[in-house]
């Protein structure tokens, strides 16, 4: 056995060392790369939109004319919207979590499944927005409902859910199942008493970031042809609707034809970030509820 000498030793540790800040320079520089970015675009739109937001923007109607223009049709078809992805993404999304990891069989066909809904995680939104297109507006005849833009939505986001559901389940530890199944329970009570409650905060993470994505995603809805025009505001699933994404789209558009929609844009921004904030504190404070129970 060779045996190092203190000169060898002090040599190799100096290398470490070294190596060491390296790597502790270039993460501390690509966060500040993220942060210094994020805050320029949140200075820029914030110097240009926040003196657009007042009571009339808020609850106006859209308009032709950039001085009367509102969002509260874009805001009441945002929140239609992710009335129909929450309730689909949930359900679908954590009932094909516990059965491809509690009750399928395994073998290469579950293997098989399981590759492909990591590889649906990572295909561009507009190929959903095709799928959408073609499933929920041609082939059923929804039109460009609510109801078709949240489904399409769901199926964007449903891997996400799917992947971040099985990676919380799997982490529950083993002797928490053993011992409800040595107390007599049957395999759905273990999952609903147990499983379910144990693993909820780690579901919950990876559906707040999925419905964060479903939010802040114009592609799928562009290619579903939703408008951003003078439409009645939505009441139901199966109104015409648009959200506040496209109507961000939209008036970024028409910015290159008159200078005052780049600025309704930046407000209407705002007014997505305050919304998506909402969502992610309440979603956050539910998952830390569960998280100190268990």
């Amino acid at each position: 056995m060779k045996h190092l000498t203190t000169k060898q030793v002090e040599k190799k540790m100096k290398s470490r060392i070294i190596l060491n800040n390296i790597l502790k320079t270039i993460f501390l520089l690509s966060t500040l790369f993220g942060l210094v970015v994020l805050a320029v675009l949140i200075i820029r739109v914030l110097t240009q939109g926040l003196a657009y937001i007042n009571l009339d923007f808020l609850t106006g109607k859209l308009s032709t004319s950039p001085d009367r223009a509102g969002i509260m049709g874009a805001v009441l078809g945002t929140f239609w919207l992710m009335a129909v992805v929450i309730p689909v993404t949930m359900v679908l999304g954590v009932s094909t979590a516990i059965y491809n990891e509690l009750y399928a069989r395994k073998g290469r066909l579950q293997s098989i499944i399981q590759t492909n809904i990591s590889n649906l995680a990572g295909v561009p939104s507009i190929v959903y927005g095709i799928l959408g297109l073609t499933i929920f507006v041609r082939t059923m005849d929804f039109g460009n409902i609510v109801l078709a833009g949240g489904l399409t939505m769901s199926l964007l986001v449903l891997p996400i859910v799917i992947v971040s559901s099985q990676e919380a389940i799997r982490a529950v530890p083993k002797h928490l199942s053993e011992a409800s199944f040595g107390m007599g329970a049957t395999k759905w009570q273990t999952v609903k008493n147990i499983i379910l409650p144990a693993s909820l905060p780690g579901i919950l993470t990876g559906t707040i970031l999925a419905l964060s994505r479903a939010i802040g995603e114009t592609a799928p809805l562009v290619v579903l042809g939703i408008p951003a025009l003078l439409l009645p505001f939505p009441g139901g699933i199966f109104d015409k609707f648009t959200v506040l994404p496209m109507q961000i789209y939209y008036w970024t558009l028409d910015s290159s034809l008159m200078e005052e929609y780049a600025y309704l844009a930046s407000a209407t921004i705002i007014v997505l970030l305050v919304l998506l904030f909402i969502l992610n504190s309440t979603a956050i404070i539910i998952r830390n509820k569960f998280q100190q129970r268990y």
